[in-house]
């Protein structure tokens, strides 16, 4: 009961329009939000939202914490507050805030009598307050549970109320709700460069480049931008170094950012909330850290609890507080990657030197890693969280050979599917595994080391794999011997490294040295001798030594087909490798046959997509482009680009390789506009990852010089033939045949420029190189 002075006061007072004690300005940084401060005011004043479990004009939006809701709130209050009779911010963590709070405005409005009261009377008389002058906003900021809220909502009907919530769940008989998402790239990027370079720094392409990069790895995540931007103004540090320290500085605050702001204060506080209501529901979240993000099965979380219904009641805690988000069936998880990275980076905190949720994680991939031969459906999903888990181990973690065992089963499952380069992190975490529990040179620990060389070296790293391969080499020297067959095997990897690297020097007499150990120790027929024979032939060919590499090629297909069968892959290889060889060599009339029948085969027996499939689709097309069928070659050049693009990356020397040649069809057909960007991109990207004297290189320099001859460019045209004939008599020779072609070329050249300087017209036609991809056993 209140005094009926304090009533006639409640009744009488008045406020200046836009008063309130909002907790800041609206002066920072606001971007990305626009559409949503438009809804949230169009939702607010729409009557038409009225329903019985609802009261109209109230609100509440909820998210992730960190996602910008009191954000989104305070803007919206300032934007809005003069069309407010009072704006009054709230904190509503639980019931005893809210009094206060309501309190607080009693004693704004009416310090004579709210001085000698007090806390619920204060409370009561705001209450009634509300209750006599309408058209004020109510901002309840960080509601825990909506439940807290239905006294004020029952009770005020004539303002506006808006909530804020980590909690998505409860609202349905309190009010509609707003869910707030991530801020799109473009604004993300915007905001973190805003922050970071100060608004009057436009930033750099370099800056930028890195600002999409680090505003990636945050998620999105406003607050996450806010604090890094924050940071990185104060410190001077780069975006590239604060993106490599991410982990460690989620709980750091520079200046402007409340200490109890961080991303990591914040979720600390929803985890504390969460491991009160379920505390399974944070070793889940833990486990889940070492995952990937996106698509986590509910099925590989299963062990973790004792049956389904415990599991969903824990899924259910963590997506209360929207710490996950389900996909459209429900049956995927998905955590949002800065929460990941924050989890991850606590310390260990058991004697056996895991980090929270990293063992229950490996246990979790251990139980789920089905037979690498079967269940394909299950190891597509499967796949990214093991990959995830061997690339967050932490420095020092333990090893376990069932985690070894996990990883090469992956491993071998890409392999078997021919997508060997995509191997690569699981072949080094099963590396380093085994170089921990089985020693530097224990044969299983050599095989891993052959196997992360070939995944470089499929990858088109051969800068890695090489001494990967020389130092398994040496090893199975000193250790089996020269002549064991591992030996022999480590010889021939190493050798078709050098091979693909243009280092034919080196790779030639190891070529020799294998083959004639292989025929001495194993025999004629032995698998691995026609292997060795025609990975020889291959180096042959590469060196221009047709007449050697020919003969070479016909003996291993006749033997495969002997031993093997007409389609084993070491068959198809056999016979794509003698048919590029016939191309070479001009007999163009027994090369399309065996290109044609080699295609069929590898669509039929491996799948469109294959790797080995694309090498013959390129190869035939290649042929076709050689015998003047440029209707049948473009066409298949267009569509082996845009596999080896989606399939291997922009980058893969393959995917250069097939730029190449479409470059080069659309150059034959007379179609410049399109060749010349295409070759201007390919020397590029091959002059960066091969080098500038790789076989591949030299070819892409002088199918651009070509090029621009045949466009009346000779001042661009000259200099590449020139720096292409100089690079190929040092590496080549002075008489092999790409040097010969290289020679012709440039005199052609020049010819053609003194006749332009006489005023007369010279006709001169300069040979490109095309590129052909042909797959080694």
């Amino acid at each position: 009961m209140l005094p009926a002075e304090a009533v006639r006061w409640a009744r009488e007072l008045e406020t200046p329009p836009g008063a309130g004690n909002l907790p800041g300005s609206a002066s920072g940084v606001f971007v990305g939000r626009q559409d949503e401060l438009n809804e949230l005011r169009r939702l607010l004043t729409d009557e038409g939202e009225v329903a019985v479990t609802q009261v109209s004009g109230t609100r509440a939006i909820h998210g992730l914490g960190g996602i910008g809701k009191s954000t989104l709130a305070l803007h919206y209050a300032h934007t809005y507050r003069r069309t407010y009779t009072l704006v009054w911010w709230i904190n509503a963590a639980g019931t005893e805030q809210i009094v206060t709070s309501l309190a607080t405005l009693a004693t704004r409005l009416c310090p004579q009598w709210a001085a000698t009261t007090g806390v619920q009377e204060r409370a009561a008389w705001a209450i009634l307050w509300l209750q006599w002058h309408p058209g004020w906003l109510l901002v309840f900021d960080n509601v825990e549970d909506p439940g807290d809220l239905r006294h004020c909502l029952g009770t005020l009907p004539d303002g506006h109320h808006l909530a804020t919530s980590r909690t998505a769940t409860g609202w349905h008989a309190i009010a509609p709700t707003m869910p707030l998402g991530l801020l799109d790239a473009d604004p993300a990027v915007t905001l973190l460069c805003t922050l970071a370079l100060g608004p009057k720094h436009a930033p750099t392409p370099q800056q930028r480049q890195d600002a999409v990069a680090l505003a990636a790895e945050l998620g999105y995540l406003p607050l996450a931008l806010e604090q890094a931007g924050a940071y990185l103004f104060e410190t001077g540090t780069s975006l590239a170094d604060y993106r490599d320290m991410l982990g460690q500085v989620m709980d750091t605050a520079a200046g402007g950012i409340d200490p109890e702001r961080t991303i990591a204060r914040i979720w600390h506080h929803t985890l504390t909330a969460i491991e009160r209501r379920n505390p399974q529901a944070v070793t889940l979240l833990n486990a889940m850290a070492w995952l990937a993000p996106d698509n986590i099965p509910r099925a590989l979380l299963a062990p973790l609890c004792p049956d389904p219904r415990t599991l969903g009641e824990v899924l259910g805690a963590l997506h209360a507080y929207n710490m996950i988000s389900y996909s459209a069936d429900r049956q995927s998880i998905n955590v949002h990657r800065l929460v990941q990275a924050v989890l991850r980076h606590r310390p260990a905190t058991g004697s056996d030197g895991y980090s929270p949720g990293r063992q229950d994680a490996e246990h979790l991939i251990q139980q789920a890693a089905p037979d690498e031969e079967t269940n394909t459906p299950w190891w597509e999903r499967l796949l990214p969280h093991v990959v995830a888990v061997a690339e967050s181990a932490p420095p020092h973690s333990p090893a376990t050979r069932e985690m070894a065992d996990a990883n090469y089963a992956a491993a071998q499952y890409l392999y078997r599917q021919g997508r060997d380069a995509h191997t690569i992190p699981l072949r080094r975490a099963v590396l380093a595994q085994r170089e921990q529990l089985l020693g530097n040179t224990h044969p299983d620990t050599l095989i891993s080391r052959n196997n992360l060389a070939t995944a470089y070296q499929e990858a088109g790293d051969l800068d890695r794999a090489i001494p990967l391969f020389e130092a398994a080499l040496a090893q199975r020297e000193q250790l089996l011997g020269n002549t064991h067959p591992d030996t022999l095997i480590s010889r021939n990897n190493l050798a078709t490294a050098y091979q693909e690297a243009g280092d034919l020097d080196r790779a030639i007499p190891l070529f020799e040295a294998t083959l004639a150990q292989c025929e001495q120790l194993l025999g004629d027929t032995h698998p691995d001798t026609p292997i060795s024979r025609h990975n020889l032939a291959r180096a042959y060919q590469s060196a221009g030594n047709l007449e050697r590499a020919i003969p070479l090629f016909e003996a291993t297909l006749a033997q495969h087909e002997q031993i093997l069968r007409d389609t084993h892959p070491h068959t198809l290889i056999s016979r794509n490798s003698l048919a590029s060889a016939y191309q070479e060599a001009g007999d163009l009339d027994r090369a399309l046959p065996l290109f044609e029948a080699t295609l069929a085969q590898r669509e039929q027996l491996l799948g469109d997509t294959h790797p080995d499939t694309l090498v013959s689709r390129n190869n035939l097309a290649t042929a076709y482009q050689g015998a003047g069928d440029l209707d049948r070659a473009i066409p298949l050049f267009e569509a082996t680009l845009a596999q080896h693009e989606q399939i291997l990356g922009d980058t893969h020397p393959e995917t250069l390789v097939s730029r190449n040649n479409l470059a080069t069809a659309y150059q034959g057909a007379g179609d410049l506009d399109r060749a010349i960007p295409l070759l201007e991109a390919t020397l590029a990207q091959h002059e960066q990852i091969l080098g500038d004297t790789h076989p591949h290189t030299l070819s892409s320099r002088s199918n651009l010089a070509t090029a621009y001859q045949e466009a009346g460019d000779l001042d661009r045209a000259i200099p590449l033939f020139e720096a292409a004939l100089a690079q190929r008599e040092r590496i080549l020779g002075d008489t092999h045949p790409d040097t010969s072609t290289s020679r012709n070329n440039l005199a052609a050249a020049r010819q053609a420029a003194e006749a332009v300087q006489q005023g007369s017209t010279a006709t001169s036609t300069a040979a490109a190189d095309s590129q052909q991809s042909s797959t080694a056993s």
